[in-house]
């Protein structure tokens, strides 16, 4: 099925380089900012999870530049925002690679015949993302390379900030993570020293820069930054401010509803918190685009959580029991929200001073997670004590 979708897409690109002007061809769609106002919308849907919306108008911009990159790279990443909800569901990965795929069919065009630089960026963009897919994927080979080659066009990118703010998007990623990768897994310390030294500081300074002035990159770059920020920086004030932003900016993606209800949760502001996460299930119980059970195991802890701290022990059982089935649906058993509901079904039930339904919870979490995990360690100690 992935043969024949990209083949069709292949063929068909083929073609219309083939048939292209010269001249027209040579015209630069990155930096035009009249393409920017034909965008602006489809972009918008497409990251408010209105992805048929964003398609129709993708394929109005395939049919007007037939021969540039662009519409495909937009087409693609429009099924790359179906994933990201749940990297677990494997629906969108054949046209989501297909597109990748005829994206740097045709950038390796616009780069050797065109446009350098825009080539090179649309080479390294494609790469990139199809390099994060495999890595979601697990399959580490193929990432890396994929990775390697991503690496390869940006640096061809590198001293061109000037031509597009967007060229600067790949150099934050690669300052940042470069210098996270040694300090976090000094295993992969001696395949750096293959690598340029990054600069966190200087990456999280350009992210800011892309998602002030970038078009086509902003909104990916505020994803990474609000990341970065809650989860390797410790900076959650920081990461709250742009996932409010985001949730605010599009309230149907379901990621984006989802980051913001758990950055509510972890800074404490837990009626907010209870109420963008019933949201979320509102929105799984009417089956709203992106949102399934991912989403739901996140929300029912939270939901979960602020019942117990309420004393409300009927509902907060209600929502971590549902938490664990949406777990279960979406094969994330092995994540800590699934340990943590089941050690606080154990704490409840201790509560209740129902004695053998709270050992039974704390013994499904030491067979259910690694003897290191903390919550592992909380079940011993609870066992213990009982």
């Amino acid at each position: 099925m992935c043969a024949l979708i990209l083949l069709s897409i292949r063929v068909y690109a083929q073609r219309q380089v083939e048939l292209a002007d010269g001249d027209s061809a040579r015209y630069s769609l990155l930096v035009n900012p009249f393409i920017q106002i034909e965008s602006t919308e489809a972009i918008n849907s497409m990251y408010n999870f209105e992805f048929t919306k964003a398609h129709n108008h993708f394929n109005y911009l395939q049919k007007k530049y037939p021969w540039h990159p662009l519409p495909y790279l937009l087409k693609g990443l429009n099924y790359w925002w179906r994933i990201v909800p749940n990297y677990n569901n494997q629906e969108w990965d054949e046209q989501f690679l297909a597109y990748m795929d005829t994206t740097k069919y045709l950038a390796e065009n616009v780069k050797e015949n065109y446009n350098e630089i825009e080539g090179a960026f649309f080479l390294a963009a494609a790469y990139a993302f199809e390099g994060r897919l495999y890595s979601e994927r697990r399959e580490y080979r193929k990432a890396a390379f994929a990775g390697g080659r991503s690496l390869k066009y940006l640096g061809e990118c590198q001293g061109y900030e000037e031509y597009s703010p967007e060229l600067l998007f790949g150099d934050a990623l690669f300052n940042y993570y470069a210098e996270w990768i040694r300090e976090e897994y000094p295993l992969l310390r001696p395949i750096m020293v293959f690598f340029p030294k990054g600069d966190k500081d200087k990456g999280i300074g350009q992210l800011k820069e892309v998602a002030r002035n970038a078009f086509y990159s902003r909104t990916e770059a505020q994803y990474y930054l609000m990341r970065i920020l809650a989860t390797e920086e410790n900076d959650i004030a920081g990461a709250l401010q742009v996932a409010e932003y985001l949730n605010e900016q599009f309230p149907g993606n379901a990621y984006f509803h989802r980051y913001y209800a758990r950055l509510l949760y972890q800074t404490g502001r837990y009626s907010k918190a209870e109420k963008v996460s019933l949201e979320i299930l509102e929105r799984i119980d009417s089956a709203q685009v992106g949102y399934e059970e991912n989403s739901g195991r996140y929300a029912c802890f939270f939901l979960g959580h602020v019942n117990e701290i309420r004393r409300n022990y009927s509902k907060a059982k209600a929502y971590y029991l549902q938490g664990l089935s949406y777990a279960e649906q979406a094969q994330a058993t092995t994540m800590g929200y699934y340990f943590y509901s089941l050690l606080h079904l154990g704490q409840i039930a201790e509560a209740e001073e129902d004695i053998e339904l709270a050992k039974e919870y704390y013994t499904r979490v030491k067979k259910s997670a690694k003897r290191k995990h903390s919550a592992h360690k909380g079940a011993r100690e609870r066992l213990k004590k009982l």
